[in-house]
């Protein structure tokens, strides 16, 4: 990419500040976030959180397996070529999941359930309809909304035979890229014409919600080739599109060593490629959620974000108004109002206290009121672009934010915290500002773009 090309595309769109996005930031998928979580909770916290549940739940299923392993990814996963270790830890799942609904007062009620990991199609169809109907048993889920994401290398006709018959309407597609070359780079091999097979088969299965994940800032990665990418994704149809940065941590994610960092965009075209994928969108009819994520105006995610009810939880931005999700499976996370609680992460450790009868979840942080309030204000923040901020946290925040003021890029109104159009790429750090946990954060926590 020329200097010239990308000047161009941040005066259309977004004013690059680099020393504003110079210190990585969170996601802020949940306030405090799993970096500060501890081993002091003890099962008996998530027992409790669990007994007093009531209203709405959610579930999230997590299978850490993969037919093949990308050289980018951060999930926690492994291959599923040994059928050993995939039954075992089925074994164990279907054992959590009895424990865990027989601690649910009846009060409860399942309304979602998604599958991740991982694959879920990195197991058999069989075992994934026993888990469904385990779910469905277990916890008297009437006509919950099913949510799954798949891998299109893995992706056949009995999966969609599956998909359809338990009536899952919401997929998420691992695609990242449509170009070969950046396929091979980052060890993620998937023709175009295997992409387009997979969304064939998932709307014929009733699928009317499909995202697809891409990414930008790959090593070698061109303007061009990201242009194309979400040409491919918008001519396909895609229902909501996830636009992620890549980001290089090898020192965390071994598997990252074997990605070209010498190949990798600079801050400057990475910002581009941000700016150009959120103005070809947008100039594609998708409306905006958040930075980094779109959907269809006809999209439940897209209702949410013009109506001001989107919401942000462990699986990014949704519609989900429930107040509690459950994580099922190894490494698993549960929310609640006031705690966040991880399953054991390794899972050999998480079969055999399974095994025992014993539910794993003890790693997390109990959410003071302070907590709550700061991540009201976060959350605010990053679905809908204010937040009212209360004054003991404005005089805490405002020495932070003062850069991001200075620059226009967000600006008070009465009590309110707005962040403008040209400030949309700063959300996170912009955010950050008041999160009272941040330290250490240049190796614990991705770019911002």
């Amino acid at each position: 990419m020329t200097g010239a090309i990308t000047s161009a595309i941040l005066a259309r769109m977004w004013t690059y500040h680099p020393e504003l996005l110079a210190i990585p930031v969170p996601r802020y998928t949940s306030f405090p976030t799993a970096a500060e979580f501890g081993d002091s909770l003890g099962p008996n916290a998530f027992i409790d959180a669990l007994e007093q549940a009531s209203g709405d739940i959610s579930l999230y299923v997590h299978i850490p397996f993969c037919e093949k392993i990308c050289w980018y990814c951060g999930c926690n996963t492994s291959v599923a070529n040994r059928t050993g270790r995939v039954s075992g830890y089925l074994d164990a799942l279907h054992r959590e999941i009895g424990l865990v609904a027989e601690r649910l007062p009846q009060g409860a009620r399942v309304t979602r359930i998604a599958f991740g990991g991982g694959s879920p199609n990195g197991i058999s169809p069989i075992d994934f309809v026993r888990l469904v109907d385990a779910l469905a048993l277990q916890f008297a889920a009437d006509s919950p909304v099913l949510s799954i994401e798949l891998d299109p290398r893995t992706m056949r006709a009995d999966w969609a035979a599956v998909i359809a018959a338990v009536g899952i309407t919401r997929a998420s597609l691992g695609v990242q890229t449509f170009a070969p070359q950046l396929q091979n780079a980052i060890g993620r091999v998937q023709p175009a014409s295997m992409i387009e097979e997979t969304t064939a088969m998932l709307r014929g299965a009733g699928v009317d919600s499909l995202n697809f994940d891409l990414m930008y800032g790959l090593p070698g990665q061109t303007m061009a080739d990201l242009e194309d990418s979400l040409r491919r994704t918008a001519s396909l149809g895609a229902d909501r599109i996830a636009l992620f940065g890549y980001a290089h941590v090898p020192h965390l994610i071994a598997r990252q060593r074997k990605i070209d960092a010498h190949a990798l965009p600079d801050a400057a075209q990475r910002f581009a490629m941000a700016a150009r994928g959120h103005e070809l969108l947008v100039d594609a009819g998708y409306v905006p959620i958040g930075f980094d994520h779109f959907a269809k105006p006809g999209d439940a995610l897209a209702k949410a974000a013009l109506s001001g009810t989107l919401r942000r939880n462990f699986q990014g931005f949704t519609e989900d108004q429930a107040p509690v999700l459950i994580g099922l499976g190894a490494s698993s996370i549960s929310g609640f109002p006031d705690l966040l609680v991880q399953n054991e992460k390794n899972t050999g450790r998480y079969r055999m206290m399974l095994s025992q009868d014993r539910l794993t979840a003890s790693r997390g942080i109990r959410r003071r009121d302070e907590d709550r309030r700061r991540g009201a204000a976060i959350e605010a923040l990053l679905c809908q672009g204010r937040a009212r901020i209360e004054p003991i946290l404005k005089e805490e925040a405002w020495p932070f934010l003062q850069p991001y003021l200075d620059a226009g890029l967000c600006r008070s109104e009465g009590d309110d915290l707005v962040i403008v159009p040209q400030g949309l790429p700063y959300a996170r750090s912009i955010a950050a500002c008041f999160d009272s946990y941040r330290n250490d954060s240049l190796r614990r926590f991705s770019s911002a773009v």
